[in-house]
């Protein structure tokens, strides 16, 4: 009796340990297996045409783009100093000294800079697209996706994507869940800037394609800057 009590706890332990084992490879597989799954989809979004992701620019309900009065450049103002925009999401105006990394396309509301650090990026060719901390994840994932995709030649890889919370400005139109943002350089006929707008319900690819060829990185304030 004793000899196969003995025996038995024996096989339990051994089908315990096997189980830790078993655990702890499933564990570390899948650990290692993350990061790999993620490089290959970055791969594969980095090589995709950003018609890829969303939907078709006819079906994205897109407003026509706005010329608002873009103002003068250089306006620089004081870390910390909280600017009230004429428009919202802001196209122009005065914004911190420091820009937004340029090596950074995505941000979410736990990482995003201040609005004024991203007005600045704007003075230098960039298309920002803001859209609503409120959109679904599924959402927000196919805007990431669109920030690692192969961007139109015209914009110069200038491109950041940010969360925008409808507290921080004016409220957007009814419906409207992304905005692309561009500040154009002084009309040469008028000497005016003018910053451009664009809401659209749903995200679409094409049509920011659409917005960034309409407004190149090359006729910003400042192009060469970034």
């Amino acid at each position: 009796m004793i000899e196969k009590m003995q025996r038995e706890q024996a096989a339990g332990d051994r089908r315990r340990t096997i189980m830790i084992v078993v655990g702890a490879i499933v564990v570390g597989l899948a650990i290692i297996a993350y990061p790999a799954i993620r490089l290959v989809q970055d791969s594969r979004t980095k090589n995709a045409a950003l018609t890829d992701f969303g939907v078709a620019a006819s079906a994205a309900s897109c407003d026509t783009p706005t010329n608002d009065d873009g103002g003068g450049t250089q306006d620089h103002r004081p870390d910390g100093e909280k600017i009230a925009y004429a428009v919202s999401p802001p196209s122009s105006g005065p914004h911190y000294a420091v820009w937004a990394p340029f090596s950074k396309k995505f941000y979410s509301m736990g990482d995003r800079p201040p609005v004024e650090n991203l007005v600045h990026n704007l003075e230098h060719g960039y298309t920002i697209l803001w859209y609503r901390d409120t959109l679904p994840k599924k959402e927000i994932d196919k805007i990431e996706k669109i920030a690692k995709s192969k961007l139109p030649e015209s914009s110069l890889n200038k491109f950041i994507a940010a969360p925008y919370k409808q507290s921080e400005g004016k409220g957007w139109p009814d419906g409207k869940n992304i905005a692309f943002a561009h500040w154009s350089g002084a009309d040469p006929t008028t000497q005016k800037s003018f910053g451009h707008r664009q809401f659209c319900n749903s995200v679409s690819g094409e049509a920011l394609k659409n917005f960034m060829e309409k407004y190149p990185a090359t006729d910003a304030q400042e192009p060469n800057g970034g």
